[in-house]
C-alpha cells in the first residue's frame, strides 16, 4: 500500500471508529435500562433484560441480511442506512417514555438492534481489510474497540446520574442520554455522506455458483458460537452486576447512581485493555491474546462467584454527583472480581473475528454478516443469567459466563485453527 493510498485512508478510519463507538453507546443502553424497566413497570430481573434481549435478536434476524446488504451496496451506503434505522430506533424509545409503555419500549430496542447489527457488519471487515488482515487488522479492530470501550464506560455511568434513587427511576430520566445519541446519529450520518470509503468486498458482477461458503470452514463455525457467548459474557458481567449492586434487597451500593458509577468500571477497564490490546496488538497473536484473556477471565468469574459477600473492599470510581470527580466506593470484594473481567473480555472481540475470518478470502463480506447474527447471544446469556439470577441468586448466574469463558479458551487453544486450507477462497 502506498503512501498516497495511506493517507487516503486515514478519514474512512476515523469514521469506522466513530461509528463502533456509535454501537457501544446505543448497545450498552440497553443493560443499565433494565434497572430503571424494572423499577417503573415492577418487574423481575428477568423481565428488566427483555429490552437488552430485543436489541440483541435483531441481530439474529438481520446479520445475514446484513451481510448481503454490504455485499450489493457497499459498505457507505449500508452503514447510511443503519444510521437512519438507528435514529428511528432509539425515537421510538424516546416515545416510549412518553407513553409509558413497556411495549414500544421493547419495539424501540429491537429497531435499534438492527441498525447496530448493520453498523457491526461494515466495522469489522472495513478496519480488518485497512489493516491489511492478521496481527495489524487485529490491531486496527482493538483501536476501534478502545473508542467503544469510552462509549460503553459513559453509558451505565450517565444512566446511574440522570436516574439517582432507584425508587423513581423513570424512562423520560433517561432523554438526554437518547438525545445525545440521535444527535451522534444525526452527526456522524451527515459527514458520512461526503467521506469517500473504500469497497473491497461489494459485488459488481453476477457471483458465480460455489459448492463451498463460509459455513465451509470448521474454525469459523466454531468462531461464530464463540462471538455469540463472548457478547453474551461482556453484556451478561456487567449488567447483572449492576442489578446485583442496586437491588435494595441485597444493600450492596445505595442507588441507581452509585449501581452505575460502579458498574462503569468494568467498561472504564475495558477501555484500559482495549488500549493495550492496540498497543501490543501487532506483536502478539490474536492466539494468545485469547488464550491468556479467557483463562484469567475463568479464575476470576471463580473467585466471584465462591469469594464471601461480607469481604468488602474500597475501589476509585468517577462520581457525576454533585460534580464529575474521582471519589471512593465500598463494594464486596465479588463485584471487585467482575469488575476486573472487563480487562479480559476487551480484546476478545478482535482476537476471535480475526482468528475466525483468517484464510476465509472472497467468504469474508457473507462470513461478516453470520457474525453478526450470533451477536445475539449477547441477548439470550443475559437473559438465561437473569433467569438463574431470579431463582437462585445473583452470584450462581455467573456460573453461565463461566462457562462460556471456558469454550471461548477451547476456541484459542484449539478450535481456531484453519483446517479447510484446502477450499480456494480467490
Amino acid at each position: 500500500m502506498s503512501s498516497t493510498q495511506q493517507k487516503n485512508y486515514t478519514l474512512p478510519i476515523v469514521m469506522m471508529i466513530l461509528l463502533f463507538g456509535m454501537i457501544s453507546f446505543v448497545t450498552n443502553l440497553a443493560a443499565p435500562m433494565g434497572v430503571v424497566l424494572k423499577n417503573q413497570f415492577g418487574v423481575s430481573n428477568f423481565l428488566g433484560m427483555l429490552g437488552n434481549f430485543a436489541n440483541f435478536a435483531a441481530y439474529a434476524v438481520m446479520g445475514i441480511p446484513a451481510g448481503k446488504l454490504l455485499e450489493k451496496i457497499g459498505y457507505k451506503k449500508t452503514a447510511l442506512l443503519a444510521i437512519v434505522v438507528g435514529f428511528v430506533g432509539v425515537g421510538i424509545q424516546v416515545l416510549s417514555g412518553a407513553a409509558a409503555s413497556f411495549g414500544v419500549y421493547l419495539v424501540g430496542a429491537f429497531v435499534a438492534g438492527f441498525s447496530m447489527c448493520m453498523l457491526n457488519t461494515v466495522v469489522n471487515p472495513m478496519l480488518n481489510t485497512l489493516g491489511g488482515g492478521g496481527n495489524k487488522g487485529n490491531q486496527l479492530i482493538q483501536i476501534g474497540g478502545s473508542f467503544n470501550s469510552l462509549m460503553g464506560t459513559l453509558v451505565p455511568i450517565l444512566v446511574g446520574a440522570l436516574v439517582g434513587e432507584v425508587a423513581r427511576a423513570n424512562i423520560t430520566d433517561i432523554y438526554p442520554v437518547m438525545y445525545m445519541a440521535m444527535g451522534i446519529f444525526a452527526l456522524v450520518g451527515i459527514v458520512l455522506y461526503f467521506v469517500n470509503i473504500p469497497e473491497p468486498h461489494i459485488t459488481t458482477a453476477k457471483a458465480e455458483k460455489s459448492k463451498y461458503s463460509a459455513w465451509s470452514f470448521r474454525h469459523f463455525v466454531m468462531g461464530a458460537i464463540a462471538i455469540g457467548i463472548y457478547v453474551g459474557i461482556e453484556v451478561g458481567i456487567p449488567g447483572t452486576m449492576m442489578l446485583f449492586i442496586s437491588d435494595p434487597a441485597t444493600g450492596v451500593v445505595n442507588g441507581a447512581s452509585s449501581a452505575g458509577v460502579v458498574a462503569g468500571m468494568y467498561w472504564l477497564l475495558m477501555l484500559v485493555g482495549r488500549f493495550v490490546g492496540a498497543s501490543i496488538g501487532a506483536k502478539v497473536s490474536s492466539k494468545t491474546m485469547l488464550t491468556f484473556a479467557s483463562g484469567l477471565g475463568l479464575v476470576l468469574v471463580l473467585l466471584a462467584i465462591f469469594s464471601p459477600v461480607s469481604t468488602k473492599m474500597v475501589i476509585p470510581i468517577i462520581q457525576t454527583d454533585p460534580v464529575i470527580a474521582f471519589s471512593t466506593a465500598e463494594v464486596p470484594i465479588n463485584v471487585v472480581f467482575l469488575i476486573l473481567c472487563g480487562l479480559c473480555t476487551s480484546v476478545m472481540w478482535g482476537g476471535i473475528f480475526n482468528l475466525a475470518v483468517e484464510g476465509l478470502g472472497k467468504y469474508v463480506a457473507a462470513a461478516s454478516g453470520i457474525f453478526m447474527m450470533m451477536v445475539c447471544g449477547g441477548g439470550i446469556l443475559p437473559l438465561i443469567q437473569n433467569a438463574i439470577a431470579d431463582a437462585a441468586g445473583y452470584l450462581t448466574s455467573y456460573w453461565v459466563p463461566f462457562l462460556g469463558l471456558a469454550y471461548l479458551l477451547y476456541y484459542a487453544l484449539i478450535g481456531s485453527k484453519n483446517v479447510n486450507k484446502d477450499i480456494p477462497v480467490e
